[in-house]
């Protein structure tokens, strides 16, 4: 059984023209692996073959796109609650080891891509904050060691 992941309305949007783009070239690698098949003997066809290596990519990016879009629900970052940190708020966070400020968008693991500094509430950095309070501190376990960070703020988005 899947999870149901938020995504924002910027990511659905984006995921949808990515779907539609590869919809319209898989119709276009279809045709041209139609007329390699008609040239007649598949083996030596490198137009065949090399058009359905590509034809293969593009529908399993097109089945991980809608599988992603099914099991997503889209939430408007802008009406998020800001008390604590959580799916589309803006978190400003002191690393307590260096003393840096750094600032991060948590989204959802479909989008977060979308904006600077965007990390998944899926990461180990974005599930640590996830649920936190401003003022509350947190150590957690990255590739390169530990890290401590206390969280400064949560604001709202400037995107849905």
């Amino acid at each position: 059984m899947h999870d149901i992941m938020p995504i924002s309305q910027t990511g659905y949007d984006k995921l949808k023209e990515e779907l539609s783009e590869l919809e319209k070239e898989a119709v276009r690698v279809r045709q041209r692996v139609a007329e390699a098949r008609e040239q007649g003997d598949l083996k030596e066809n490198g137009e065949y073959i090399y058009g359905r290596q590509q034809l293969g990519f593009i529908e399993g990016r097109l089945a991980e796109i809608r599988g992603k879009l099914n099991f997503s629900k889209v939430i408007d970052c802008r009406q998020v609650s800001c008390d604590r940190a959580d799916f589309g708020t803006v978190v400003t966070l002191c690393n307590l080891d260096n003393q840096q400020t750094v600032v991060y968008h948590l989204l959802g693991p479909y989008d977060a891509d979308v904006v600077d500094n965007g990390i998944s509430i899926k990461s180990p950095v974005g599930e640590a904050l996830f649920g936190l309070a401003p003022g509350e501190k947190v150590e957690v376990n990255v590739p390169r060691g530990l890290i401590q960070y206390k969280l400064l703020d949560v604001k709202t988005a400037d995107f849905s």
